[in-house]
């Protein structure tokens, strides 16, 4: 079933939460580029901090809200690799366990042979390189001889600079094809790359007119299913050239981050039903690589500045869904990508502000926008959607979690509770045992006793789920100790959510404490 018409999915590009587990394998150990963003005195972000991004598991120095106003959570890259094609592609469906290749020493003569081949220039470089220093290098021999700067970096990509007086755009976008159709097989990089530029020597800049020819991916994505399913999707910014076109509805080309922006509120004043992919590549292009992190908190301030008014045009049955797809930490000791978590925020009227926690791969964005939607697509994503918005869902994903806190060295029976507050507040608890049985306090009680401590009187619900070795095997009602203390606080109709494998059931205080008793 649709619950949504219309998903704004909005990539901030490059903006990590903090280094993954695995981030030393690559080079990126310590890498956080939200936090080295905010240092800057430059970063002012009221409606992002307003949603819920320093609730953000380890985003808490942003600065927490007790209010927030979204759902959040971060997710984890599964995938071997930490560049935006791999990173959208997990975002879309698809988990990448091979890395796409890359060329620390260049390209193989056998390649550039028949890429100068094919284009009648020479190639000059052939080295990984920064973008802006590769033209202040070559770029007056390039204008010279007419050969074209060939480079690369970190990442799978074959790039090509061309001054455009030298070489006209429509010339070099074709090069850039032809070299497509040449990177295949072991050869097949992520991304060939048209870096056109313009300026005399010493003075040279990248124009805007940037175009990325990607390789195809491997299996079908969220775009194909929804527009195989009959959705809208409409692709603004390089998504069209992250997925080479493909399940693609309506293509917006943007010149950076303003641009991109103005995009998508026309498109929000429109009619449409189905995805608005969205990326903002200012973030990663002009301050992540170039170590600028004053300028890319000055971005992302932009962008919030902007975010504001664009909240305000959202409809009855749109979704909001901001994240990223790797990091690249401004203030690091490297230009290149880092391997990070990314944040998300989702935002509509039918979200249930919340906190999902750390979510296994970036692909629980394609089954959530999916289920949303109503399309069919399976991926090994798991989708938030039922946290999000349905209270009851996610208040037994809180026990769930909540499960593996429990201090059970006896029974070895695990058991976690999420009790909801009138205020609207979520306090968890787990059972926490004793060699003498008897003080041994069960997850329900302990839930209990933290909300009444701060001050709560006014209960909603209750959420229990429990097992051994903290697998759901049946539902885990409570004991007579905890409904007792439940009838103390709570109305009749208190509803007590007991998690099963697939789901839950659902009762009312009335019914499971038929006869209590009270002074």
């Amino acid at each position: 079933m649709q619950k949504f018409k219309r998903i704004f999915l909005i990539v901030l590009d490059s903006l990590g939460a903090g280094e993954l587990p695995d981030a030393e394998k690559f080079g990126d150990k310590g890498a956080h580029t939200l936090r080295s963003v905010s240092m800057s005195d430059k970063l002012f972000i009221p409606n992002l901090r307003r949603l819920g991004i320093g609730n953000i598991d380890g985003l808490g120095f942003l600065g927490t809200n007790e209010s927030p106003e979204g759902a959040v959570c971060k997710l984890s890259e599964r995938s071997n690799g930490k560049d935006s094609t791999i990173g959208h592609w997990e975002m879309s469906g698809i988990i990448s366990p091979n890395p796409l290749p890359t060329f620390p020493y260049g390209f193989p003569a056998e390649i550039l042979d028949q890429f100068s081949e094919i284009t009648g220039r020479g190639v000059l470089c052939n080295k990984p390189y920064s973008g802006t220093k590769v033209i202040a290098d070559y770029g007056e021999e390039h204008m010279r001889t007419g050969s074209l700067i060939v480079y690369t970096s970190a990442d799978s990509v074959f790039q090509i600079a061309a001054h455009e007086d030298v070489v006209p755009l429509e010339e070099l976008y074709t090069y850039c094809r032809q070299a497509r159709g040449i990177l295949t097989g072991k050869y097949g990089v992520g991304r060939v790359i048209a870096r056109p530029f313009t300026g005399e020597p010493g003075s040279f800049t990248r124009t805007s007119h940037r175009h990325d020819f990607s390789i195809e991916p491997p299996a079908l994505t969220m775009l194909d299913a929804l527009k195989n399913a009959g959705r809208d999707v409409i692709s603004v910014g390089k998504i069209q050239d992250l997925f080479a076109g493909r399940g693609l509805t309506e293509t917006h080309s943007t010149s950076g981050n303003a641009d991109g922006m103005s995009v998508t509120a026309k498109i929000a004043g429109e009619d449409f039903d189905g995805l608005c992919y969205v990326n903002l590549v200012d973030f990663d292009m002009l301050y992540g690589h170039r170590q600028d992190a004053d300028g890319y908190a000055k971005a992302l301030s932009d962008f919030d500045r902007w975010l504001g008014d664009f909240l305000r045009v959202l409809r009855e049955d749109d979704m909001l869904i901001i994240t990223a797809d790797h990091g690249c930490d401004p203030s690091d000791d490297s230009t290149d990508h880092t391997r990070e978590y990314i944040p998300l925020i989702a935002f509509g009227r039918k979200i249930i502000p919340n906190n999902t926690g750390i979510r296994s791969t970036f692909a629980d964005i394609a089954a959530t926008v999916c289920e949303a939607l109503g399309v069919d697509y399976y991926c090994e994503g798991r989708s938030m959607l039922g946290e999000m918005t349905d209270i009851r869902v996610h208040l037994r994903e809180r026990a769930v979690r909540a499960m593996s806190d429990s201090y059970s060295p006896y029974s070895g029976f695990r058991v976690g509770a999420a009790l909801l507050c009138g205020s609207g507040r979520i306090y968890t608890g787990c059972n926490i045992e004793n060699s003498a049985y008897s003080p041994s306090l069960c997850a329900e009680r302990t839930a209990f006793a933290k909300a009444v401590s701060a001050g709560e009187r006014d209960f909603t619900a209750i959420a229990i789920a429990g097992g051994a070795n903290s697998v759901i095997e049946e539902i885990c009602p409570p004991c007579g100790v905890c409904r007792q203390v439940m009838g103390e606080f709570c109305r009749p109709e208190f509803e007590i959510i007991l998690a099963k494998q697939d789901g839950f059931e659902l009762h009312t205080l009335s019914e499971l404490l038929p006869l209590g008793f009270s002074l």
